[in-house]
């Protein structure tokens, strides 16, 4: 497993639902619906023990399943925008879940998360011809995105082909949210 993270899993019938935003950006590189998903924790590019040993740990981890809220569209990068995606409610559950998994990465030895956690479902990546003026005018035109929840009872282990990013994701262990 080179490069790896935990996440939660988006629903087929919601991946094919939110599918149907994708297109009409220029300089978008569309995510394939089969590897949305919301990231817990990235971890990298480990060894394999210590991909192992994380896989363990993981399994100490208990919680109830959490609902999970999309409550809009969203873009990273200012004015040199890098992509666009769907914006997760930060409940309580979901914060402390993504917490727990940044514990367990530190006893690993690894370093703090630098970026303040921010739910997400990444829908594409966008190259340097993307505006933000493109960007604000692709979002406006999908203003009536209406809030939509699923129920997540578990979360996973994925890895990525290495890479400059993207996938496809390959789920290599799930954990029940059932405490």
């Amino acid at each position: 497993m080179p490069r790896i993270f935990t996440g939660l899993e988006v629903p087929e019938t919601m991946a094919e639902e939110l599918a149907l935003l994708q297109g009409g950006l220029t300089g978008a590189r569309w995510n394939d619906p089969n590897d949305f998903h919301i990231t817990l924790r990235f971890i990298g590019d480990v060894d394999d023990r210590t991909a192992n040993d994380i896989a363990d740990m993981l399994y100490a981890v208990k919680r109830r399943p959490i609902e999970v809220t999309l409550t809009g569209l969203g873009s990273f990068g200012g004015d040199k925008p890098r992509s666009v995606f769907i914006e997760v409610k930060a409940s309580q559950p979901l914060v402390e879940l993504q917490a727990e998994h940044e514990r367990i990465m530190r006893r690993f030895g690894l370093q703090p998360e630098s970026r303040k956690f921010r739910p997400h479902v990444s829908l594409a990546r966008l190259g340097r011809e993307t505006t933000s003026r493109g960007v604000a005018d692709w979002i406006a035109l999908r203003g009536l995105f209406m809030s939509r929840s699923f129920l997540v009872p578990r979360f996973a282990l994925f890895s990525a082909k290495d890479s400059v990013g993207g996938g496809p994701y390959v789920v290599e262990e799930t954990y029940p949210l059932a405490a």
